[in-house]
C-alpha cells in the first residue's frame, strides 16, 4: 500500500495523465516471451549455434541478427518446415533479412494473449486492461498491448509517428515496429543505424509527452540502451539546464534485486555527463503500480478524447471548416466518423430520485439496465414506453426496450407494428449493430471458442467486446446475465473505460431475451 499511496500522490500532482513506456521485460512477464537473444536463438537453424553469431558480431546483438538473417534466408527457401511460408510470403521478400522478419512476426502473432490471463499475473492483467492511461510508447514487436488496449490507435515505426498527427491521447506508439508489419521491425544493425539517425526527430515528437506527462517505464532497466539514447536525445532537445523539468515525470518500475527492499525513491541516471532525475519503484507486485494509475480517474474514456482532439485538429487545419456541431451520447461513439465534429461529450450528472417523488421523468438508461439485470424496479411498462425510452435514448440506440414491450403485451413484430409506437431506433436493431468493427480481427482468432471459453480466458473488458460477434445460438443468456451482474460496476463511465461496451451488451441481452426473431 505504501508504494500505491506514494505513487498515486505523485501522479495526481501532475497536470496530465500518464503514459506507459513498455519494454521487453513486460512481454517476458506476461507472455513468457524470450528476451531478444532468446528470440533470435530460436531461428538459428542454419547449422550454426546462436553463440557463433554473437561471437562473430563481438557480442553486438543487432550485428548478430544481421548475420543470422543472411544464413536464415538461405535456409528458409529450401527448408521443408518453411515451405508453406515460402509459398505464402515469397512475393513479399525484398532483401536478405525479409525471411527472418517474416518468421519472427509469425511466431509473435501466434502467441496466445489468453495465456497471460490464465497465469499467476491474472490480477495484474485485469487491472492493466482497465487503465485509462493517456497513451503507450513501446519497443516491443508483439501485439499484447493492442489486446489490452483495443480502443487505442496504433502507430507503427518511426515513419508513421513522424509523418502523422498523433493526438497524445488513446494511442500506442510502436517505435521499433510491429509483427503485423514485418518490414517495420528494427532488427539488424542497419535498422538500428537508421533508427539512430532519426532519433532526434523522434525525440522532438515525443518531447511534449516527457515534459508534460508522467511516464511509467515497465520492462526496462535504467541502463537499457534504447532508453538511454532516447533520454539523451530529449535532454539535448530541451537543454542541459532544463532537465529538471523531467523531475517526477520519469518513473521506472523494477523488480528488486536480491537483498533490496520494496519501495519508492528519488534518484538520477547519468547520460553523457547529464544527470536526469527520475523516480525508482522497486516491487515484485505490479498491482500496486496499476492501482495507483487507476486512481487517476477520467470521466471520459481516452478513445473519446482522442476523437475530440483529432476532429478539432482537422477542423482547425481545414481550409473549408464546414463541420457540423452535434450532441451524441458517449455510448454511441465507436469511431470518429460517428460524428462530424464533437464538443462537450460526457456523462451528464443527475440526482437519483425516488420514483414516487419525481416520477418516470427521472428514469435514465442505468435504471433501465438495473431492471433488466435484477427485475426489481417494478416499473409500469406502459409508462416506460411512453415517457422514458425516447427521452433516455434520445442520443443513443442502445437502450433496453424489449422487456418493457413484452410487459406491455407486445411480443412480436406484428403487434409492435399494429401498436403505432414509433420506437424503430431502439427496436429495429440487427445484432451486427452491437459489434464494433475494430474488434473483428480479435474475434476472428477466437471464432471457434464458446462463450464460456471466452469468459474463462479473457479479462471481462475484452470478453464484453467480443461476445456480440458470436452467433445468436452460441450466446448463452443465463451465462450472459451472470456475467453482466458480476461486472455491474463497470457500467459506470467513472469506473470503467469499457462502460459503453457493457451497456451495449445489456441492451443486446434485452433484445435476445425478450425480443423477437
Amino acid at each position: 500500500m505504501e508504494i500505491e499511496t506514494q505513487l498515486a500522490e505523485i501522479l495526481k500532482s501532475r497536470n496530465a495523465g500518464a503514459f506507459l513506456f513498455v519494454g521487453s521485460g513486460f512481454s517476458r512477464r506476461y507472455l513468457n516471451l524470450e528476451d531478444w537473444a532468446g528470440l533470435l536463438a530460436r531461428f538459428a537453424v542454419a547449422g550454426k549455434h546462436f553463440e557463433y553469431y554473437m561471437a562473430a558480431a563481438d557480442g553486438d546483438l543487432p550485428k548478430a541478427a544481421k548475420l543470422l538473417a543472411i544464413d536464415f534466408n538461405e535456409h528458409w527457401w529450401s527448408a521443408a518446415e518453411y515451405a508453406g511460408s515460402v509459398s505464402r510470403y515469397k512475393s513479399k521478400v525484398s532483401n536478405s533479412t525479409s525471411a527472418l522478419r517474416i518468421e519472427i512476426s509469425n511466431y509473435l502473432l501466434a502467441l496466445d494473449s489468453a495465456t497471460a490471463g490464465k497465469s499467476s499475473y491474472r490480477d495484474e492483467i485485469t487491472l492493466l486492461s482497465s487503465l485509462n492511461v493517456d497513451g503507450i510508447v513501446t519497443t516491443n514487436w508483439d501485439t499484447f498491448l493492442e489486446h489490452l488496449f483495443p480502443d487505442y490507435q496504433v502507430f507503427i515505426g518511426q515513419n508513421e509517428l513522424l509523418f502523422s498527427n498523433p493526438q497524445e491521447i488513446g494511442e500506442i506508439y510502436k517505435i521499433h515496429g510491429c509483427a503485423s508489419k514485418p518490414d517495420s521491425l528494427v532488427l539488424t544493425s542497419d535498422d538500428y543505424a537508421t533508427f539512430q539517425d532519426r532519433n532526434p526527430y523522434l525525440a522532438a515528437k515525443l518531447i511534449t509527452i516527457f515534459v508534460e506527462h508522467p511516464v511509467v517505464f515497465l520492462g526496462y532497466s535504467i541502463s537499457d540502451p534504447n532508453i538511454c539514447n532516447l533520454l539523451k536525445a530529449i535532454s539535448l532537445c530541451i537543454g542541459k539546464d532544463q532537465t529538471e523539468q523531467l523531475r517526477k515525470n520519469l518513473i521506472f518500475v523494477q523488480r528488486p534485486k536480491d537483498g533490496e527492499e520494496n519501495g519508492i525513491s528519488d534518484t538520477y541516471t547519468t547520460i553523457d555527463g547529464v544527470q536526469i532525475p527520475l523516480i525508482l519503484v522497486r516491487t515484485n507486485d505490479f498491482t500496486e503500480v496499476y492501482k495507483a494509475l487507476a486512481s487517476i480517474k477520467r470521466k471520459i474514456p481516452a478513445r473519446i478524447l482522442r476523437y475530440c482532439k483529432e476532429q478539432l485538429y482537422e477542423l482547425v487545419t481545414s481550409l473549408e471548416p464546414e463541420k457540423k456541431l452535434c450532441v451524441i451520447d458517449i455510448d454511441s461513439i465507436d469511431r470518429k466518423e460517428d460524428v462530424e465534429f464533437l464538443v462537450g461529450v460526457g456523462v451528464a450528472s443527475r440526482e437519483v430520485a425516488d420514483l414516487g417523488t419525481q416520477g418516470y421523468e427521472a428514469i435514465e438508461v442505468p435504471d433501465l439496465i438495473s431492471d433488466i439485470l435484477h427485475d426489481n424496479r417494478k416499473y409500469d411498462c406502459h409508462r416506460i414506453i411512453e415517457a422514458v425510452i425516447r427521452r433516455a435514448g434520445r442520443n443513443t440506440p442502445y437502450v433496453p426496450v424489449f422487456k418493457f414491450l413484452y410487459g406491455a403485451g407486445i411480443t412480436n413484430e406484428q403487434e409492435y407494428t399494429e401498436s403505432g409506437l414509433e420506437l424503430d431506433k431502439w427496436v429495429k436493431r440487427d445484432i451486427k449493430q452491437f459489434r464494433v468493427k475494430m474488434y473483428t480481427k480479435a474475434f476472428y482468432k477466437r471464432r471457434h471458442q464458446s462463450m464460456q471459453e471466452m469468459l474463462n480466458e479473457l479479462p471481462a473488458e475484452n470478453a464484453a467486446t467480443l461476445i456480440p460477434f458470436l452467433a445468436k445460438e452460441k450466446i448463452d443468456l443465463e451465462l450472459l446475465l451472470e456475467f453482466l451482474i458480476r461486472n455491474e460496476e463497470k457500467f459506470d463511465h467513472k469506473v470503467s473505460n469499457y462502460a459503453s461496451y457493457f451497456r451495449k451488451l445489456a441492451a443486446l441481452y434485452d433484445q435476445l431475451k425478450w425480443g423477437w426473431a
